[in-house]
């Protein structure tokens, strides 16, 4: 497992949930990348300070990009919030 996701999401997550099945990591982790991808910026020299979301966009010329997570996983974290 990648360490930033490890360290940034289940560490934090796992102090107060107990994941009884692996659906119930697969929606903090697809809560945890989405906001990965389209919210948090970020500092490196490419992408200097946009989101990585922003920065596909721009590389390919598009105003949007396909949803990051499923319709059918949004559906099963909106019923879990």
């Amino acid at each position: 497992m990648n360490r930033m996701l490890l360290d940034e999401c289940f560490r934090i997550k796992g102090r107060t949930t107990w994941y009884i099945s692996p659906e119930d990591m697969q929606r903090d982790l697809d809560q945890y990348l989405s906001f990965y991808n389209l919210k948090r910026s970020h500092q490196d020299y490419r992408l200097k300070g946009r989101t990585p979301a922003q920065a596909l966009r721009e590389a390919l010329g598009r105003k949007r990009l396909p949803p990051i997570v499923p319709k059918e996983n949004l559906e099963v974290v909106k019923e879990a919030a």
